[in-house]
């Protein structure tokens, strides 16, 4: 069933049609919302947050975009609205991985580490200064950055998820990615030198 036949079908009040829908992007929701919050059960909140926004909205859906990128548009949001209601942080990866690993990895959202009892007290502070550098970027260049590098979404996509041009896209991470070098060697040089 194509994406505007799963969207006729809901339309017309067919909950096997819902169901499928949520069964086909549960995972894509739910991995957006823990890529910008950071905790699970919250991002389990968030995911039949934007569930329910969907099966109120579905009859906004137009089709000039994918249903996948309609979804991601939802999840961001909700994300947002969730971190400036609540003021939750997210934790990435370990800074060594992001600045000194492979040049465009990926940011897996397995690799949260704050909180974690095992994982090492420097690893822990590493994390939690760069997810407080994420934070300190213009809201646009966090949405690219995480679109990125936790959905590893291309540019394209990650242009029509937020309604910009491929080129602003491209500005965006490139800023998103000096603000945290510049951001992370200040803290870097004031901690340990």
């Amino acid at each position: 069933m194509t994406d505007q036949e799963l969207i006729e079908q809901i339309l017309s009040g067919n909950q096997t049609a819902f169901r499928q829908l949520v069964n086909q992007y549960q995972v894509l929701v739910f991995n957006t919302c823990l890529g910008f919050v950071g905790n699970r059960q919250s991002a389990e909140d968030l995911s039949q947050d934007v569930f329910i926004e969907i099966y109120r909205s579905v009859h906004k859906f137009r089709g000039d975009a994918k249903l996948s990128t309609w979804l991601y548009r939802i999840s961001v949001n909700k994300s947002l609205n969730y971190i400036r209601d609540h003021k939750k942080h997210h934790i990435v990866r370990s800074l060594e991985r992001f600045f000194y690993g492979e040049k465009e990895e990926r940011l897996e959202v397995e690799d949260y580490i704050f909180g974690s009892a095992d994982a090492p007290m420097e690893q822990q502070q590493h994390a939690q200064e760069l997810h407080e550098a994420i934070q300190k970027l213009p809201e646009n260049q966090q949405i690219a950055f995480n679109l990125n590098k936790f959905e590893d979404l291309p540019y394209k996509q990650i242009a029509e998820v937020m309604a910009v041009s491929l080129s602003t896209v491209e500005s965006l991470i490139h800023r998103a990615k000096k603000n945290l070098q510049k951001n992370l060697a200040d803290y870097y040089r004031e901690n340990f030198n």
